[in-house]
């Protein structure tokens, strides 16, 4: 373990993007859709993670694949896509 960096998904924040584009929601919108008042979040988290700069917490990255449908491991392996359909898809 150590003081070492640790890897992070490069393309989380593409596919977090995308998940709230396919779902025409807009970053208040998605933060309401979110629902998490444990950890509040703001348009400048959603612009943060969707960049890339930032990783959301387990929780809102579980909330996200809930919204989506899909499972949490497909936002965060880079070795696997979004489904091309995320509004029509039955938990891949």
């Amino acid at each position: 373990m150590g003081r070492e960096k640790r890897t992070k998904p490069q393309r989380m924040g593409e596919k977090l993007r995308r998940i709230r584009k396919a779902l025409n929601l807009t970053m208040d919108e998605m933060i309401v859709r979110l629902d998490y008042p444990e950890i509040p979040l703001y348009r400048a988290s959603i612009t943060e993670y969707e960049k890339g700069r930032r990783e959301p917490p387990s929780l809102i990255l579980l909330q996200y694949a809930r919204t989506a449908n899909i499972l949490v491991e497909i936002i965060i392996d880079d070795k696997l896509d979004l489904p091309e359909n995320l509004l029509k898809n039955n938990k891949y």
